[in-house]
């Protein structure tokens, strides 16, 4: 570890101040084309345990436990916004979370709702549940279930790794809800 970084994490425990890990933006997302010109994402939500700031990782036996090291940000309000961005760079279409800030209503809403949001034993990102894709007027009302886990980078991986996998999940996620809830 840098000596900068280790300095920093040691005056960071010293003060009482916990280190955050953010999950970093994913970059070279496929494109998928859409009907809806402009797109509104509902706040993700999340289970109980993962509502909280702290990194949650499921062992052996199937326990979810938290690890200590906190997010940088609420998940759910950090999903949320990564969903809508992904989707922006995505259908290039205009995007926005809940609630719409724009003077012309959204043409289509995108409901997330996640049962599983954990680091696993076996080295991935597990974020699984049901997306909602709902029409204000032309369009089928859709409702897919995703189960996506994404592999956690390095071969010692610890909470920045683990972020990273968390965006990476998210991303195909959006890359999901775009193919099959938006065409």
């Amino acid at each position: 570890m840098p000596l900068i970084l280790s300095a920093a994490l040691a005056l960071a425990a010293c003060s009482g101040t916990e280190p955050r890990f953010d999950a970093p933006p994913v970059t070279a997302l496929e494109k998928v084309s859409t009907r809806y010109a402009r797109i509104e994402v509902a706040t993700v939500t999340l289970p109980i345990y993962a509502e909280g700031e702290e990194i949650h990782a499921r062992d052996a036996t199937g326990a979810i436990l938290p690890l200590g090291p906190l997010w940088s940000d609420e998940p759910g309000r950090a999903v949320t916004l990564q969903v809508a961005r992904d989707l922006d760079s995505i259908t290039g279409r205009l995007v926005a979370p809940e609630p719409w800030p724009f003077r012309d209503y959204p043409d289509v809403k995108v409901d997330v709702r996640v049962q599983d949001f954990y680091a696993t034993e076996r080295g991935t990102f597990r974020i699984s549940g049901q997306v909602f894709v709902a029409p204000e007027e032309d369009g089928p009302d859709r409702a897919k279930p995703f189960d996506i886990e994404a592999v956690i980078p390095g071969e010692k991986p610890g909470p920045a790794q683990i972020a990273a996998a968390r965006a990476a999940a998210v991303s195909e996620l959006s890359v999901f809800i775009a193919r099959n809830g938006l065409r």
